[in-house]
C-alpha cells in the first residue's frame, strides 16, 4: 500500500539515484510525521471554527499553558507569554479576551504589587477540561490505524529520537 508520500520520495530518489547522502526512508519518515502534525492543527482548526461559542484556538492555547504550567493554578502574563511563544503584547490581548470572556481573573500579587497574577475560573477550567478531552480524541483519531502495541513501539523510537537529539 503506498501513500502521497511514497510518490514524493519516489521523484527524490529518481533525482538522486546516484547520491549516496539521500536516504528515501529518512525523507518519507521526516514527511510523514510533519504530515500527520499538520493533519492534527487542521483538526484542531476546524474544531475551534465551528463552535458554539466565541471560543476559539487561541483561547485554548492561552488556558492550556496556564492551566499545565509549573506554578500552582497562577502564572504572570510574562510567563504565559513565554510558555505559550507569543510577545507580551499578544498575551495582553489575549487575557483581555479571557478575562472579559470570565475565564481566568488578574489579580495584584500581595507580596508584590507590581506583578498581576492570572488564575482560571471555575468556568475557564470546565472549558479547558472540555477541550482537553475534544482534542485528546482527535489525537487518538491521529494514531487509529495503529494497535496498542504499534503505539506503544512507536513511542519508543520517537523518544530514541528526541533523546538522541537533545530533547
Amino acid at each position: 500500500m503506498e501513500d502521497g508520500v511514497d510518490q514524493h520520495v519516489a521523484r527524490w530518489a529518481s533525482f538522486w539515484k546516484d547520491e549516496p547522502r539521500f536516504d528515501p526512508e529518512v525523507e518519507g519518515a521526516l514527511v510523514r510525521m510533519k504530515h500527520i502534525g499538520r493533519w492534527i492543527e487542521r483538526a484542531d482548526a476546524a474544531a475551534f471554527a465551528h463552535n458554539a461559542e466565541d471560543f476559539t484556538l487561541q483561547d485554548y492555547k492561552t488556558l492550556h499553558v496556564l492551566m499545565i504550567q509549573p506554578w500552582p493554578t497562577e502564572a504572570t502574563p510574562a510567563q504565559l507569554a513565554e510558555a505559550a511563544k507569543v510577545t507580551r503584547a499578544a498575551m495582553t490581548s489575549r487575557l483581555d479576551r479571557l478575562e472579559a470572556a470570565g475565564l481566568v481573573t488578574r489579580t495584584i500579587d500581595a507580596t508584590d504589587r507590581r506583578r498581576v497574577l492570572i488564575r482560571p475560573t471555575p468556568r475557564g477550567r470546565e472549558m479547558w477540561d472540555r477541550y482537553i478531552f475534544e482534542g485528546i480524541a482527535r489525537d487518538q483519531a491521529a494514531l487509529a490505524a495503529l494497535s496498542p502495541a504499534e503505539v506503544v513501539q512507536l513511542n519508543a523510537l520517537l523518544r530514541k529520537v528526541l533523546l538522541a537529539l537533545g530533547e
